[in-house]
């Protein structure tokens, strides 16, 4: 080989290694992942199992086939992805359109209470002087008929809208992780539909905030809940305000200019308007980023409080939300809010005027003077890269996901990752995932199910239709967990000691027992269809048969002999239909789907008091299947 060529050959091998060593770069910077099941002792089949139990709400009929066809990595990688196609729940979400309204919208479309009398009043149809005079139950219809006329509706059915879609999200998607993970940093960054003020603008919350952002990087999805309407007022922080002393320096001086800026010296707010609120600032802290032992100071929750001031919402609605803020960008005009220091951005509001203007440290880092709205994204950003918050989000994502007591280690893994990538969500989960501690056989099974979890992946293991979905949200209720309406900013613990007593397990077991028998309306299930229509010889055969079926690939042995006496029990059937009574007198006629009237008038035919019936409640309210 001649020298010009040899040197040529090996240029273009040096090039081809480069390229390949890019790639594969690449290939790993993208996520893929080993999963170390059998270092643990796992077979694929169990992996594919634990992988179900931890990233779905449940695995249904033939979903470790499909796991393992598909392979285990790839199968994660796509769900971590969330872009699988949903056409079969997109058609069931038709009937709750308005869970897609924006919140202006939802001002427009469902007034509260008070805003409803104070339109009628305007209106002229109430008069003002009746209102708490006379007969009510007239006055209630005289506040129904305006409704109807003016096309508004009761918030309660906008809420219920929305409780209807998470159901049904949670047991059809195909992106079983992305619904799980919206779950999570809702329940991470929670509202509560208990204040009303916030209330109406939380469906907007999780569809606009929350679920765009679940596997983003963490900055941006702690930056969108802080300028939600919903955050915003749940906390406080839309009336939080400072003294904007160096703003209204700079107004007198451009006045004698004859600069705009003199329409806004008339509206600026007063010196004790609102007043500063620290509750976000406090939580935001706290529960949000570095968690109560982050290392930071009452000083410095104050100092951050006064940095976000002015952070607000913008007008909504026809004299909906913020009429007092309308005026004051009439005033300004929306052309000149931008060179006034306002910033504008769909439903928030930066309002320079209430703004704390002044020099503020938080944790060490200095914020100068006349920072405006830039000193806030600025303190959040901090906020989310701080290690305190590397670790506390880390070890909050695996006690979801592993284990209630997750190892130092792995949570240390996390951490590194989070803070390598700059919050990087996505790659915080490939760390969890191929780490050894995931796949210890002492986390297989070690995660107590939330009544919602257990209710969605039951549904999930029958194969259940699920036609009304606000019957179930009565059972998950019943249980424990009324969904959406946990007031503390905390969320629900993540913890099976908060869901576990004596009453919760009765109430379990009566739901399993329920379920089964086909006396939730609305909610239709085929157990035979589930062993191929194949009678099972007995009580006992049945038990063992559908115990594999609903819970695979795990040692049953023990379960199975605690469970027979059970199916003994000649009281069982009454305790059924007592459970299933209790329950319906929980629901309200005037379900959205509407369809409970001739649902509960066709219950009879949807009984199923079989014996099967009987073993598959049994099966889903035992010890083993309230574990994930």
């Amino acid at each position: 080989m001649k020298t010009s060529t040899r040197i040529l050959f090996s240029s273009i091998l040096v090039l081809l290694l480069a390229a390949l060593c890019s790639f594969f770069k690449k290939e790993l910077a993208a996520g893929k992942l080993v999963l170390p099941y059998k270092q643990a002792g796992l077979t694929e089949r169990q992996a594919a199992e634990h992988l179900l139990s931890r990233f779905t709400y449940g695995p249904k009929a033939g979903d470790i086939e499909r796991v393992l066809k598909i392979g285990l990595e790839k199968w994660f990688m796509q769900q971590l992805e969330g872009n699988l196609e949903d056409e079969d729940l997109n058609k069931m979400l038709i009937q709750y359109d308005d869970i897609n309204l924006s919140n202006t919208e939802v001002e427009n479309k469902y007034p509260t209470a008070a805003r409803v009398l104070r339109m009628a009043i305007k209106d002229g149809t109430i008069n003002k002087d009746s209102v708490n005079k006379g007969d009510q139950a007239a006055y209630r219809k005289q506040i129904k008929d305006y409704m109807e006329l003016n096309g508004l509706k009761p918030q309660q059915e906008l809420y219920r809208q929305f409780i209807n879609q998470k159901i049904l999200r949670a047991a059809y998607t195909n992106n079983q992780l992305r619904e799980l993970l919206t779950d999570f940093w809702f329940n991470h960054f929670n509202v509560s539909l208990t204040k009303n003020q916030c209330a109406s603008f939380i469906p907007a919350f999780e569809r606009d905030v929350i679920r765009p952002n679940v596997t983003g990087k963490f900055n941006d999805l702690l930056l969108a809940t802080a300028k939600s309407p919903a955050m915003l007022i749940y906390l406080d922080n839309f009336s939080s305000s400072g003294q904007p002393v160096a703003i209204a320096r700079k107004d007198s001086a451009l006045i004698k200019n004859g600069d705009v800026s003199n329409k806004i010296k008339k509206v600026q707010p007063k010196k004790k308007q609102g007043g500063l609120n620290e509750n976000y600032a406090r939580e935001v802290m706290e529960l949000h980023t570095l968690g109560v032992d982050g290392g930071y100071t009452q000083n410095d929750v104050t100092q951050a409080a006064r940095v976000l001031t002015g952070w607000t919402i913008a007008p909504m609605g026809e004299d909906g939300y913020g009429a007092g803020i309308k005026k004051l960008i009439d005033n300004v005009g929306e052309e000149n809010l931008e060179k006034r220091g306002f910033v504008h951005q769909g439903d928030f509001l930066f309002v320079p005027t209430r703004h704390d203007n002044e020099e503020k440290v938080v944790l060490g880092k200095r914020f100068s003077a006349n920072g405006g709205y830039d000193e806030g994204v600025a303190l959040l950003y901090m906020l989310a890269l701080h290690p305190s918050t590397a670790k506390f989000i880390s070890k909050k994502i695996a006690t979801r996901f592993v284990s209630d007591q997750p190892s130092p280690k792995l949570v240390n893994k996390m951490a590194k990752t989070f803070s390598k990538t700059d919050g990087d969500i996505k790659q915080v989960l490939i760390t969890m995932v191929s780490s050894a501690e995931f796949w210890n056989v002492d986390a297989l099974r070690e995660k107590t199910k939330s009544p919602f979890e257990l209710a969605i992946s039951a549904v999930r293991s029958l194969d259940a239709q699920i036609i009304q979905p606000y019957q179930l949200y009565s059972w998950i209720n019943k249980m424990g967990q009324k969904m959406y309406y946990y007031q503390a900013p905390t969320g629900f613990p993540d913890r099976g000691q908060y869901w576990i007593n004596t009453g919760a397990l009765l109430n379990r077991m009566n739901f399993g027992l329920a379920l089964a028998s086909q006396r939730i309306p609305g909610v239709h299930i085929d157990l035979a269809a589930l062993n191929n229509h194949h009678e099972p010889e007995s009580a006992e055969a049945a038990l063992t048969t559908y115990s594999k079926i609903i819970m695979p690939e795990r040692n049953l042995d023990a379960t199975i002999k605690r469970l027979k006496p059970m199916l003994k029990d000649p009281d069982l059937d009454k305790k059924v239909e007592m459970a299933a009574e209790k329950n319906a007198a929980m629901v309200p006629v005037n379900d959205t789907s509407g369809n409970v009237k001739k649902a509960r008038a066709g219950k009879k035919e949807e009984m199923q008091n079989s014996e099967l019936a009987q073993v598959v409640g049994v099966i889903l309210g035992s010890p083993e299947f309230q574990r994930k």
